[in-house]
Formats: C-alpha cells, structure tokens, sequence
C-alpha cells in the first residue's frame, strides 16, 4: 500500500526551488506540488503579520485544494515568522521549515568564524535569535542582511545580483582558511543557494558554503513515515515508482517561474496562475 497524495512546498518565489531538487533528489518517487507566491513577494522585506497571513492561505489552499500528505515552508522567512503557528493550526499532517544552518557551520568551521546571508526579516526574527544564543561561544557569527538579492534572483537580473554579492561579501570582511577570516557562509535564504557561482567568484573556492535544502529532504523523509510513503521496494531493493509529478502553481508572473524552473532544475513546466488569500 503507498500513499500518492502529494508533498506541499511552498516559498515566496523561486528560491525554494533548491529545495524542492534536494527533496526530488531523496525521494524522486514522490508528487509535489508547488507554490511561489510571487505576486506578494519578497517576504524577506514584509512584516511578520504579511507572511503569516500568507503562509496560512497558502497552507489551506494546499489541504483544501491538493489533500496534501506532508507541507514543506521552503523560505527562511516564513519559516522563522510562522512555522510555529502553522505548525499549531494544522495538525493533521507533518510540516518541515527551513532555517539557516548555523550549528553545522560552527561544527565544521576551522577559524571559528561563520558568514551568515539573509534577509533583514529573517535576521531580526525571534527564531533566528533563539537559534544563535544557542550557540553562543560555538563560533563568531558575521551576519549580514541581503536587501535586494532575492527579489534580483527572483527577475534573473544577472548584473544585479553580481553588484550586490560584491557588496555584501566586502562588508562581511575577509574569507578564506587563515586566522581572523571567515571560513564557512551559510546562505540564510533559499533564493542565495542560486548565486552560489557569482559568490564563490567573490569569496574563493576554499570558503565552504551551507544552505539548507539536502537536510529539509532528509527531515521530510524521515517523518514521512512508510504508510505515508509513495513507493514500495521490490524484493531486490529497488523503489518501486508510479511516474511521479510536479504542478507549479504562481500568484504571480507564470513565465517567470516556468524560466525559473527550466534554469534551476533542466526541466519543462506549465505553472498554473493562482489567486488565494
């Protein structure tokens, strides 16, 4: 018995396509379903009022309109201004946020000092706060808040995003593996992870970078449990897959996204126009 209903990923735009190639990646035999909500983006630069209301109208078109089986907030933003709530609202099915990925940096880092990239929103929040007085003494953390990068990754404004990488990497200071430099840049934005180039351009090939889409698809997979499943294994260990697929669906610019996705993931889509909220 599997369980096809598919996975809701949602984010502000087309940043969390990177993690909707990691959570395909762990398990390609699931269906998905997919909203960037474009059309009141960037969340990053919204109060937390704005995204809680539409982190709420997105989740019930989700259950309402697709009956789906597990929810995945794929913004950073939403994540820290409203997982807690959506989490207490819908109980029914298991929901997996993102969040920058701090304790592995500090885990990993030589020189004990962590860049951190993100919007303002997701850097001021009471989450982010908790996350990184957790921490305290585990590494220094340079955070830098990215006003505009989102939004410019969001229209694939190539110069943009290169002017403004520069700028936000200066004003974090020196990188690379000596004393006093920072080693390890977390991208604290789902939308960063698709700047990586121009930001390893920027910082050196020796300055590790962490986002956060391969340990959300491992969290998903995880709770997921095997009734909920969408595949089963056949006596030679192989899954057994049912030709899985992904809608895409935009309250706002849909040949954007379909751009997005035939960029980030090679692949072809008809994004569906969508007014909830």
């Amino acid at each position: 018995m599997v369980d096809r209903r598919p996975i809701g990923v949602f984010d502000s735009g087309v940043g969390g396509l990177s993690v909707l190639r990691a959570l395909q990646a762990e398990m390609p035999q699931e269906n998905y379903v997919y909203v960037a909500d474009n059309g009141h983006a960037p969340y990053g630069e919204r109060d937390d009022e704005h995204v809680l209301k539409r982190s709420h109208a997105i989740t019930d078109y989700l259950i309402a309109q697709h009956d789906i089986k597990a929810l995945v907030v794929a913004c950073n933003t939403a994540t820290a201004a409203a997982i807690h709530l959506i989490r207490a609202a819908y109980t029914q099915i298991p929901i997996v946020g993102i969040e920058p990925a701090l304790k592995p940096a500090a885990a990993q880092s030589k020189t004990g000092l962590v860049g951190v990239m993100a919007t303002r929103s997701t850097l001021n929040s009471e989450k982010f706060h908790k996350l990184l007085e957790s921490l305290h003494g585990a590494a220094t953390f340079v955070l830098q808040p990215c006003d505009g990068l989102a939004i410019s990754i969001e229209r694939s404004d190539t110069q943009r995003i290169k002017a403004l990488c520069k700028e936000y990497t200066a004003a974090m200071g020196a990188f690379g593996c000596a004393t006093g430099e920072i080693d390890t840049l977390v991208l604290g934005c789902t939308h960063f992870t698709f700047a990586s180039q121009e930001l390893i351009a920027l910082i050196g090939p020796d300055v590790t970078l962490l986002e956060g889409g391969a340990p959300v698809a491992r969290q998903t997979r995880r709770l997921l449990e095997k009734p909920l499943q969408a595949a089963d294994i056949s006596s030679s260990g192989n899954e057994i897959s049912n030709n899985p697929t992904i809608q895409f669906y935009s309250t706002g610019d849909t040949l954007l996204m379909d751009s997005a996705v035939r960029r980030w993931l090679g692949s072809e889509s008809k994004t569906q126009p969508l007014s909830v909220g």
